[in-house]
C-alpha cells in the first residue's frame, strides 16, 4: 500500500451544518475494502493552540470552566483557536493573557497534532511558556474560567489518575516529562 495515495474513494458529498467553528459534512464513499458506506467528517475552522505556562519553581497555570459538550467541569492548559490569518505563537500569546493574565519572555513549541483524526481534521500546536509574568486575565464573554497555579508534578498527578483529560493538556504535560527525562529541560531545584 502507497502510503501517499488515499484508498477510499468519494462518490458525492453534502454539507450537513456549519456555524462559525466547524462544518459538518457527509460523504458517500467506497471504502478501502470496495464496500459502499458513509464517511462524516467535522472540519475545524480554527487551528487549536496551547500552552504549558511553566514558571521558576515548576509551577504549572491550568484553567478550569464547565465544558458544554462534556456537561462537567474540566482543568486544562490554556487553549484557543486562532482568529483568521493569526500566526500560531501570536495567537497563543493572546489566549494566554485572555485566560490566566499571564505573559511569557521564553516560548518554545513542543507539540504538533491532530486531535480526533478518525472524524476531524482539527490540528492544535502546543507551546511550552516559561520566564512568566502575571498581569490580570481578559476572558472572553462566553468563558467563566478558574486558574490555579500547582506544583508540575501535581499536574501530572492528576494526568496520571484522570483528573485531567483534554487531550492537549494531557499531551502537553506528558511531552514536558519526556522532555524532563531527556535532559531536553532541567528542573532547577531549589
Amino acid at each position: 500500500m502507497d502510503e501517499n495515495t488515499n484508498p477510499w474513494k468519494i462518490t458525492s458529498e453534502e454539507k450537513k451544518y456549519e456555524n462559525s467553528w466547524i462544518v459538518l459534512t457527509e460523504f458517500q464513499v467506497i471504502n478501502p475494502n470496495g464496500g459502499a458506506g458513509i464517511y462524516g467528517k467535522v472540519h475545524f475552522r480554527k487551528i487549536a493552540v496551547g500552552a504549558l505556562p511553566l514558571d521558576n519553581d515548576w509551577n504549572v497555570y491550568l484553567v478550569g470552566q464547565y465544558r458544554f459538550v462534556l456537561d462537567k467541569y474540566s482543568w486544562e492548559i490554556p487553549e484557543g483557536g486562532l482568529e483568521a490569518g493569526e500566526e500560531p505563537l501570536a495567537g497563543m500569546k493572546r489566549e494566554l493573557v485572555e485566560e490566566t493574565g499571564l505573559t511569557a519572555d521564553t516560548w518554545q513549541k513542543i507539540l504538533v497534532m491532530h486531535l480526533s483524526n478518525s472524524v476531524s481534521d482539527e490540528l492544535a500546536i502546543i507551546f511550552l511558556a516559561t520566564d512568566l509574568h502575571q498581569d490580570a486575565a481578559q476572558p472572553e464573554e462566553t468563558e467563566e474560567i478558574k486558574v490555579k497555579r500547582i506544583p508540575f508534578d501535581e499536574a501530572l498527578d492528576m494526568v496520571e489518575h484522570g483528573a485531567i483529560t483534554d487531550s492537549m493538556s494531557v499531551a502537553a504535560i506528558l511531552k514536558v516529562k519526556l522532555m524532563m527525562i531527556s535532559g531536553a529541560i532541567q528542573k532547577i531545584q531549589m
